[in-house]
């Protein structure tokens, strides 16, 4: 599936979203409004751009192979914020806007002038989405707050690796997108209000806050039996069978803890007695003799192919896969046929493969119809002139000072 610039956008496509802020969290959400069909209007101030142009695994003074992703489906525009000209440029966009979208450090948008009381005034149906580490309020909020510390601060990072090393990153820039995540729900959220009320409002989604939304039941659990969840590895203490296993030739990923799950595991394994075997009879005894279990399955997974165990798995109805790198992911037959990866045209890269828009619609499915802007202010003339009206004169005015 390649990008169809003629596709007919999804269901946001009669919403306009003013994007400022860099890197990823805030950017992020304005690519999941982007690919559900919202027009984006990303801001980069003149001569500098979004850092993450650069940002990724290409050789230095290659385009970046992250940006792509993230700026998909949006139009890129230079502003000066830091000049009051810019300033009042950003609030004529505001106008015409449904989101105004940022991820600075909480007060930067009050010194420039451009804070929710006062865009408020000008356009009061206009949604605030503000992302930030630590929220808009609170004695942490004027603090630096980067993706890594709200993972530590929500609880992620110390669960996250094997119990003999120190905590681990997830792997991905998850707090950055688990805050983006949520600001686009409070969004949708806000968007729904409005729609009853005809009023805007503000989204405050903070980095550690979206990642302590994840974390379970991990702090019902302390508080009721002083249990503090540790580092684990592969396992989730007491669910079990639920682990990685060896196989004769590499390993399997089975999840068969729950009670019916685990009798058709058995059955896989010809060993119809245990769902009666007293260490194994219910979640409590199967959680209790964990190690013991586990020990079992891989004794038996280790004497088959990967190949064999996949296939009595599935013959069982038993949770079961392999461990996917991006190769395994671009050959699996599966992603292929829910177009799970989509091939885009890129002026630098030529085909250019990434994830699809998730989730699916039956209705009015998103999808990617423009790819990333590869030139900073490349669509200043279409946004200047076609939404805010400016003439040739307006735009040299300010092209020579500097704001665009």
């Amino acid at each position: 599936m390649a990008v169809d610039p003629n596709f007919k956008r999804g269901p946001l496509s009669d919403l306009r979203v003013i994007e400022l802020g860099t890197l990823l969290a805030g950017p992020f959400c304005g690519q999941l409004l982007g690919d559900m069909g919202a027009e984006v209007i990303k801001i980069e101030p003149p001569g500098q751009g979004d850092p993450l142009r650069v940002w990724g695994r290409q050789p230095a003074g290659e385009p970046s192979l992250w940006w792509p992703v993230v700026a998909r489906n949006k139009k890129a525009i230079t502003l000066d914020m830091r000049q009051t000209e810019g300033q009042n440029v950003l609030k004529e966009l505001v106008v015409k806007a449904d989101f105004l979208l940022e991820n600075f450090r909480p007060g930067t948008m009050e010194k420039w002038g451009c804070g929710y009381e006062e865009l408020q005034k000008i356009n009061p149906r206009l949604i605030m989405i503000r992302v930030s580490g630590y929220g808009q309020s609170g004695p942490y909020s004027h603090q630096a707050g980067f993706g890594a510390i709200g993972e530590a601060m929500g609880g992620l990072r110390y669960v996250v690796g094997d119990p003999t090393t120190p905590p681990s990153r997830v792997g991905i820039s998850i707090g950055d997108e688990l805050a983006a995540t949520f600001a686009c729900l409070g969004a949708l959220s806000a968007l729904h209000y409005r729609e009853k009320t005809g009023r805007g409002q503000v989204v405050d989604s903070a980095l550690y806050e979206a990642v302590l939304s994840m974390m379970e039941s991990l702090i019902t659990e302390y508080d009721k039996t002083g249990y503090i969840r540790e580092r684990t590895g592969a396992i989730l203490p007491n669910v079990a069978p639920s682990n990685v296993y060896k196989t004769s030739d590499g390993l399997v990923l089975i999840a068969g803890n729950q009670d019916s799950v685990f009798a058709r595991l058995c059955g896989a394994m010809g060993q119809k007695d245990w769902p009666k075997d007293p260490r194994f009879i219910n979640h409590q005894s199967r959680g209790t003799n964990q190690k013991l279990l586990d020990g079992l399955i891989e004794a038996w997974t280790q004497t088959l192919s990967t190949k064999e165990v996949l296939n009595f798995m599935d013959k069982f109805a038993v949770p079961a896969g392999l461990i996917y790198r991006a190769p395994d992911m671009l050959e699996d037959p599966h992603f292929k046929a829910r177009e799970s990866i989509v091939t885009t045209k890129h002026p630098y890269f030529g085909d250019l493969k990434m994830q699809n828009v998730a989730p699916k619609l039956s209705e009015s499915p998103g999808g990617i119809h423009s790819a990333a802007p590869t030139q900073l202010g490349e669509h200043n003339n279409e946004v200047y002139e076609k939404i805010l009206g400016y003439n040739a004169e307006r735009l040299t005015q300010l092209r020579t000072n500097k704001v665009i």
